[in-house]
């Protein structure tokens, strides 16, 4: 298995928190199709959006938060 480093994953996210908040939300998304469960090998779904956030074949965008009126 692959190890990837904050720094990879800064170079393709801006900074290592917002990588990891991206390949996060990438593998609930990957999670919501189905798989083939008979395939003992298959890899886990963090480690995919890891590789995918890497190989630069995620886009995202960041929407500013919304301040709330009070």
């Amino acid at each position: 298995m692959r190890v990837y480093t904050p720094g990879e994953v800064a170079t393709h996210a801006g900074n290592k928190y917002l990588g990891v908040l991206v390949a996060a939300k990438f593998a609930r998304v990957l999670n919501e199709f189905p798989r083939d469960r008979s395939s003992s090998r298959e890899k886990k779904l963090t480690t995919r959006a890891l590789e995918e956030l890497v190989a630069g074949d995620i886009e995202y965008r960041v929407v500013p938060k919304r301040r709330s009126e009070g």
